[in-house]
């Protein structure tokens, strides 16, 4: 389907998904969330795809946060909807079962920190700027971001910067851990294509196991995990991908996975 808030792009296996409000610094709005949750769902549908991408339109704003003249106007009830909406809408993102790569390429504040939390990884411009300024504005990040933050950079620091609101430099969300890696504005995209490109390089059964196994591993016990690595690692050994994979270091040559997911 069409989208009027967002830009979706399919280059051989990798999808590049844009946030298309550039008048509005790319604000997070009721519609622009809706689409956002469709194309969660068309990608997950399509099998072709291996890694997605999410970039910011223009030079200055990955996501500015959510669009406070449409929040302005909220009711209680109304502002209750709108933070489950999104929240809800992060975790399918989430859960994607491909690996998911934020571009932040300038302001990720507010939701657009949210927005990238709830990726695999984050590479930055060095222009980019990150914060929960939402404690200036009388409120709370809504969209998850109390949780994800708090557990990607530990409870003290994730406290500073909620109850503060201050936003931090590129180079100091590499210090903290935010992100992976810096790059010059210039290069962003460059060097994040060249990464989902060897990614997606890999066979679809792997990478999806890979996903699911790193993504629970906070959440459960050491021994639980392992039970679920031991599974997942047999269903890999199932596959062509696998087949391909060890008979290739063999002969010495390069892997060529081409298998799919049955």
């Amino acid at each position: 389907m069409p989208f009027k808030n967002l830009k979706l792009e399919i280059n051989n296996s990798i999808a590049l998904l844009t946030f298309n409000r550039p008048k509005a610094m790319n604000a997070l709005n009721n519609a622009l969330i809706d689409e956002l949750a469709t194309a969660i769902d068309d990608i997950d549908n399509n099998e072709g795809i291996k890694v997605l991408i999410l970039t910011g339109a223009g030079d200055k704003s990955f996501i500015a946060g959510a669009d406070i003249s449409e929040l302005a106007e909220m009711n209680s009830l109304e502002a209750k909807y709108f933070s489950r909406k999104g929240q809800t809408t992060l975790a399918k993102l989430e859960k994607l079962s491909i690996p998911v790569i934020a571009a932040v390429n300038g302001f990720a504040l507010g939701g657009g920190t949210e927005m990238a939390l709830a990726c695999d990884f984050i590479y930055a411009s060095e222009k980019a700027l990150f914060g929960l300024p939402e404690i200036t504005l009388g409120l709370i990040p809504g969209f998850a971001g109390t949780q994800r933050l708090t557990r990607l950079i530990g409870e003290n620091l994730a406290k500073e910067l909620i109850f503060t609101g201050k936003t931090v430099t590129a180079k100091d969300a590499l210090t903290i851990g935010i992100v992976n890696k810096v790059y010059s504005h210039e290069t962003l995209m460059e060097n994040t294509l060249k990464i989902a490109n060897k990614i997606a390089s890999m066979g679809r059964v792997s990478l999806r196991a890979a996903k699911e196994t790193t993504s629970i591993a906070y959440d459960i016990d050491l021994e639980t995990g392992t039970r679920f690595e031991n599974d997942a690692f047999a269903i890999c050994m199932a596959s062509d991908d696998s087949k391909e994979g060890t008979k290739a270091f063999l002969e010495k040559r390069k892997p060529e996975f081409k298998g799919g997911l049955v």
